[in-house]
C-alpha cells in the first residue's frame, strides 16, 4: 500500500514540473520615459546697446581760394566717441533673427590743418581747424545664430541703412609759418546730411533668463562721405570722405514669450501580455 501511494505521488510531481516548464512567464516590457516636447522660442524682442566707437575719418577736402581748386587737408583726425541705441526685432527661429535699430554717436572732436598763403603781402601760412560731429544711424539688420553651446550663442550679422551726420561750425585760424602774425578766426557753417551706411557684426548672446539675453559684440560701420562745412572768407566749402567706425558693444535683448513651456505627453498604455505556452 505504501509503495502504491509513493508511486502515485512521484507521478503527480513529475507531471506538475513538466506543465510548469511549458508555461513560460511573460517577459516584462520596459517602461518608456515620458516624451517631452519643447516649443521653439520665437517672437518679438526689444534691445538696447551701449558701445565705445573707434572712429576713423577717411580724409577731408575743401576748396581753396576758388571753386576751381579742391585740395586735401594736410591732417584730418577724429576723436573716439560713445554710442547708445536701441531697437525692435523678431526672432524667426533658433538660427535667424532680424531687427531695426537706431543708434546715436556722441560728439567726436575733429582736428585738422591746411597749408596755404595769408596776409599782405602773401606769406606761407598753416591753419588750425577745429570742429566736431555727431551722427544718428538707422539700420535694418539680419543675424545668423551659429548654435547654442551651454548658455552662449555666437552670431554673425549685417545691416544696411543710413546715417545722419551733423558737423558743427569749423573754426579756422591761419598763422604765418615764420610766427610773425595770425589771422582772425574764421567760422565756416557746419553741414548735416544723410549718408548711405552698411554694417557688419559678430558677437555672442548669453542666456541670463529664458527671455533675457546679454549681448557682447563688435560692429563695423561704413558711412559714406558728405558735406562738412560751407564757404567763408575765401575758403570752402568742404566735405569729408566718410567714416569707418569700429565699435565694441554690450547690450541686452528682452524676448516676449521667450519662456517656452514644455508640453507633456503621457506614455502609451501597455497592453496586458498573455501567457506564452511552449
Amino acid at each position: 500500500m505504501k509503495r502504491s501511494l509513493s508511486g502515485i505521488f512521484a507521478a503527480l510531481l513529475i507531471a506538475t514540473n513538466a506543465y510548469s516548464a511549458d508555461l513560460a512567464p511573460a517577459e516584462p516590457i520596459p517602461e518608456q520615459p515620458p516624451e517631452v516636447t519643447v516649443t521653439e522660442a520665437t517672437g518679438w524682442y526689444l534691445r538696447g546697446d551701449v558701445g565705445y566707437a573707434f572712429t576713423d575719418l577717411r580724409g577731408a577736402r575743401y576748396f581753396q581760394g576758388s571753386n576751381a581748386t579742391e585740395v586735401d587737408f594736410d591732417d584730418a583726425d577724429l576723436d573716439d566717441a560713445w554710442t547708445i541705441g536701441g531697437g525692435v526685432g523678431y526672432q524667426i527661429n533658433s538660427y535667424l533673427r532680424t531687427d531695426l535699430t537706431l543708434d546715436y554717436l556722441t560728439q567726436a572732436d575733429f582736428k585738422g590743418s591746411t597749408s596755404g598763403q595769408c596776409g599782405f603781402p602773401l606769406v606761407d601760412c598753416t591753419s588750425s581747424d577745429r570742429s566736431s560731429l555727431t551722427a544718428y544711424t538707422l539700420l535694418a539688420n539680419a543675424y545668423v545664430d551659429l548654435g547654442t553651446y551651454g548658455y552662449v550663442t555666437p552670431y554673425v550679422g549685417a545691416g544696411i541703412g543710413g546715417s545722419y551726420v551733423k558737423w558743427k561750425n569749423l573754426r579756422n585760424v591761419a598763422c604765418a609759418d615764420d610766427g610773425s602774425f595770425c589771422d582772425d578766426e574764421v567760422n565756416h557753417g557746419g553741414k548735416g546730411n544723410w549718408r548711405f551706411t552698411y554694417a557688419l557684426m559678430a558677437g555672442a548672446s548669453i542666456d541670463v533668463t529664458c527671455n533675457v539675453k546679454a549681448d557682447v559684440g563688435y560692429r563695423y560701420l561704413h558711412i559714406d562721405g558728405g558735406n562738412m562745412f560751407g564757404y567763408a572768407e575765401n575758403g570752402g566749402p568742404g566735405r569729408d570722405k566718410g567714416l569707418s567706425v569700429h565699435e565694441a558693444r554690450v547690450g541686452a535683448r528682452y524676448l516676449f514669450g521667450g519662456c517656452a513651456q514644455a508640453s507633456y505627453e503621457p506614455p502609451p498604455e501597455i497592453p496586458l501580455q498573455q501567457p506564452v505556452y511552449k
